[in-house]
């Protein structure tokens, strides 16, 4: 596994602007109060997009790479909940903020085109032990809504 190797990936590489953009723009202009709260949150969600993406891209088998684009994708989404609440704080400009939304935006279309790709590609599925994978059966997480509905 080499950088180059994470450097094809466009998903990866716009992650990781991303999340220096948010570092070099947002963080300095956050008050000193939110240094220890939104500024440090903001600063972890935002660095664990690209992070989750390359961890996914070093797994073998394309399943755990999906896992962690949908974790990546998660990351995204707090980070753009950051954002929102800083810009409706008056923390943010509007030019700023709006710029930021476009970029996850895009982001997330990326991850998401990512994941098809690998769900259609498959990579490492025919790889020795990929078949050896633990499933629950589809009614393990069924919730039975009769009884949540009688007792209101």
């Amino acid at each position: 596994m080499s950088l180059e190797s994470l450097q094809r990936l466009d998903v990866w590489r716009k992650a990781t602007a991303f999340a220096v953009e948010i570092n070099r723009e947002v963080l300095p202009l956050l008050p000193p109060e939110e240094k220890w709260a939104m500024a440090q949150q903001l600063r972890r969600a935002s660095q664990c997009i690209p992070a989750n993406i390359a961890e996914g891209n070093g797994r073998y088998y394309y399943q755990d790479n999906i896992r962690f684009c949908y974790i990546a994708r998660g990351s995204l989404q707090e980070t753009i909940s950051f954002l929102s609440l800083a810009f409706e704080l008056d923390y943010l400009p509007k030019e700023l903020f709006d710029k930021l939304f476009d970029h996850g935006n895009d982001i997330s279309r990326l991850i998401n085109g990512y994941t098809a790709y690998l769900k259609k590609s498959k990579q490492g599925a025919n790889d020795p032990g990929a078949q050896h994978s633990i499933k629950e059966p589809p009614d393990y997480y069924q919730i039975d809504y009769e009884e949540e509905t009688s007792e209101e």
